[in-house]
């Protein structure tokens, strides 16, 4: 029988969810992956898609955070979509630089979130995963 019914997610700011090394390990990696997608298109997504479809079942903080990192790639990615189209009136340009210097620093402050064992919601983050 599962404890499923039983496990609430705390909201965030709350203390320390997870207390097991392993699996805020890769919770944490969940996030870092997602830095592949300023190399590989897509990437961003695709990673941490993989990393939490290995690892959720196994660890619930890693099935918590992998679902956030998921959306907030996703979202992420629509407004970079947008800021493309935005480049022909000029405003796309500092768009996309200012969203890549915030995505990057969202993944870090999400990592070392969840390498505590912390809960993190990333700002801007459409909830496309629940």
């Amino acid at each position: 029988m599962s404890n499923n019914e039983d496990q609430k997610v705390p909201a965030p700011g709350t203390e320390v969810i997870s207390t097991d090394k392993e699996g805020n390990m890769w919770a944490m990696f969940c996030h870092i992956s997602a830095i592949v997608g300023f190399v590989i298109p897509f990437g961003n997504i695709v990673a941490p898609l993989v990393l939490w479809a290995l690892k959720k079942d196994e660890f619930e903080i890693v099935n918590v955070h992998g679902k956030e990192a998921i959306n907030f790639q996703i979202s992420i990615t629509i407004y970079v979509l947008i800021s493309i189209l935005l480049i022909f009136v000029i405003i796309g340009i500092p768009l996309l630089i200012a969203l890549g210097i915030f995505e990057l620093i969202a993944i870090i402050i999400a990592a070392v979130k969840a390498n505590e064992g912390k809960l993190f919601r990333y700002p801007l983050a459409i909830q496309f995963l629940s």
